[in-house]
């Protein structure tokens, strides 16, 4: 059995087409002409903008022409990582694999996030026989990485009053809140020293760690391998002299960054004083984290000896401010119970040409303050350790509206289906919504989604009933704002 062989089957099958389209964030060149050409083939009428969103619009079914225009909105890109480095997410297909009630990607990120929003938005603009009154599906670029999209979406791309993001991630959950969120970059600009004649070399990895998304799974208290690998650097540089050679950790700013390594130096004489320092490290990380990283693999070995190193002073502040940098929640909600108010994420290190060792954090809140406030400690932090500094535009959040019609509608759709009543949420994610709302302040929005587990990672998988309760959902959303005047 293969997807294609699921329910809904139209649904499926364009996730199935969809997983065959590589579309990594800034490169959605590929996913765009498939829009294009899906639009072609079923006569819908479509148009772009400047930066490539992609909009469809389809007409009434005869006598609901008078309804207001329904939007249903996902992103083209997905979060790319995999257990193999060398997996080429631009030229190559992810292969999907069932597994029970569940699917899931061959070692990759499935892209279900949101692939599985775009299949059911282009399910609806596909089938006749659905009743609906005037719909729009809008297509959204670089999401994971920038929100580029949403925040460049020209003011006169849609025409529709009532939005649906199909970005969310839990069955019997209708989404009408979500996190802002911020940037901070930070360079290390270092000197390059010759490598002594009298050390040797270790290469240290942290590999298998669980990771996922940074604000979806940041309350799950998950490691993070670029704080376990300056906890351990900050343990020895307070031992022995580091001369640290080589730094990396983490890719995306909005994953928890689940590997890292680094290649360092010390005397001869303390070698094997640090494969013991070593050894209990790891056996404290693994007691620690026994529950959320299971499949943890840390080990070290010796390395070849480096052509230069990090000069001493830059090495010290690096891994000193790298150990002190926050990562995890800061606080949680007042206003809803269990929801992560505020949170940060130490995403990346990574060294650069030029000598510079690059760090990315990303800041979530649902309060603006807090949001800027905690941007602006992680910045007074690298400021103290001799680093350059600074904040990108960030998003804005998405206050909840309690009197929300289409809130009311998918709720009572899903209750109505399943003779359950959703949980009504706020995320701690980012979503597009709120930058929907800078240039369409009268749009009434839900978000809402089959279940995804361990989305950014490649442990990401979909539970394969949801996506049926989903499309059910969605269609009924529908009929039911076709029945509006």
């Amino acid at each position: 059995m293969t997807i294609k062989d699921l329910k809904p089957t139209l649904v499926w099958n364009i996730f199935d087409q969809i997983t065959k389209v590589p579309r990594p964030s800034k490169k959605e060149g590929k996913i765009r002409q498939y829009l294009l050409d899906f639009a072609a083939e079923h006569g819908i009428a479509v148009k772009t903008d400047a930066v490539g969103n992609v909009l469809m619009s389809k007409p009434a079914t005869p006598g609901h022409e008078q309804a207001p225009t329904l939007i249903m909105q996902g992103h083209m890109d997905m979060v790319c990582e995999s257990n193999n480095k060398d997996f080429d997410f631009e030229n190559t297909p992810i292969t999907t694999i069932i597994d029970g009630d569940w699917v899931h990607a061959d070692g990759t990120t499935l892209g279900a996030d949101n692939g599985i929003g775009m299949a059911a938005s282009l399910a609806v603009m596909a089938d006749d026989s659905l009743v609906h009154g005037p719909l729009e599906a809008l297509f959204t670029v670089d999401e994971e990485t920038g929100m580029t999209g949403a925040n460049n979406l020209g003011a006169d791309m849609m025409n529709g009053t009532i939005l649906l993001n199909l970005d969310s991630e839990d069955d019997a959950e209708v989404y009408v809140g979500c996190a802002g969120g911020i940037d901070t970059t930070v360079e290390f600009e270092y000197k390059r020293e010759m490598s002594a004649s009298d050390c040797h070399w270790f290469r240290v990895e942290l590999a298998n760690l669980s990771g996922g998304h940074s604000g979806g799974d940041i309350h799950e208290g998950r490691a993070n391998s670029n704080k376990l690998l300056a906890r351990f650097l900050f343990g020895l540089q307070k031992k022995y002299p580091v001369a640290l050679a080589e730094i990396d950790g983490g890719n995306l700013r909005n994953a928890i960054p689940r590997a890292a390594h680094a290649v360092f130096g010390v005397k001869v004489a303390v070698k094997e004083d640090v494969v013991i320092d070593f050894n209990k490290f790891v056996a404290e990380v693994e007691n620690e984290y026994k529950a959320t990283d299971p499949e943890m693999k840390l080990t070290i070995g010796t390395a070849d000896k480096p052509e230069f190193t990090i000069d001493a002073d830059t090495s010290v502040r690096l891994i000193r401010s790298l150990y002190a940098c926050p990562h995890g929640v800061i606080s949680m909600s007042h206003d809803l119970e269990n929801l992560v108010e505020t949170s940060t994420n130490l995403a990346s290190v990574k060294m650069k040409p030029g000598n510079i060792v690059l760090i990315t954090t990303s800041q979530r809140s649902s309060v603006e303050s807090r949001k800027y406030d905690i941007a602006r400690q992680i910045e007074a932090l690298f400021l103290l350790a001799g680093a350059k500094v600074t904040h990108g535009d960030g998003y804005p959040g998405w206050a909840p509206n309690m009197n929300s019609p289409i809130m009311k509608i998918a709720s009572d759709a899903y209750e109505e289906l399943y003779g359950i009543k959703p949980a009504i949420k706020a995320i701690h994610a980012g979503l597009e919504c709120g930058l929907f709302l800078t240039k369409y302040p009268n749009l009434d929005m839900v978000s809402f989604g089959p279940t995804l587990r361990n989305v950014h990672s490649p442990s990401e998988k979909m539970y394969i009933p949801a996506v049926d309760r989903f499309w059910n959902q969605l269609v009924l959303i529908i009929k039911k704002v076709a029945d509006m005047k």
